[in-house]
């Protein structure tokens, strides 16, 4: 399984693409798979990348927990598929093409920010991303109560 670490910026081009950074890229083997889904995150203002093999593996996991025959797992499912895109970087410049109604929605103007999260990188407006930050002290006490 792919650990990505690290936190990036890149500035989104004239044609809305981003250079994906070669660090988080060499993070991934040489023979696995480039492809990703990026979605909206469920909790905050940010956009989640996942491996397409993660993303595989994560909504199986989901799927195998619902019944379609149940009208509330079916509109669970097509709002968990909604606004999903599949991006590959290119093979010489490494750039990806987010979707703009993606980019707009987590209010990125002209830079962003790929955050490594372990089993994916979260994609962040530059701007946003350290206002999410918890200051020291909450963060200890939120380590206590979880960990403690």
């Amino acid at each position: 399984m792919v650990k990505f670490i690290g936190e990036y910026t890149t500035k989104i081009d004239d044609k809305g693409r981003v250079v994906f950074p070669s660090s988080l890229k060499s993070m991934l083997g040489s023979d696995e798979d480039q492809r990703f889904v990026i979605k909206k995150d469920l909790f905050f203002n940010c956009l989640e990348m996942y491996t397409y093999q993660e993303w595989i593996r994560q909504s199986e996991e989901v799927k195998s927990r619902l019944n379609f025959f149940k009208k509330e797992h079916a509109l669970f499912w097509r709002e968990y598929m909604r606004d999903r895109a599949l991006v590959e970087p290119d093979g010489k410049l490494g750039r990806i093409s987010i979707p703009k109604r993606l980019l707009d929605e987590i209010g990125v103007r002209k830079e962003l920010l790929f955050a490594g999260n372990d089993h994916k990188i979260e994609i962040w407006a530059k701007e946003s991303y350290d206002q999410e930050r918890l200051p020291g002290g909450d963060y200890s006490e939120l380590a206590e109560k979880i960990l403690g």
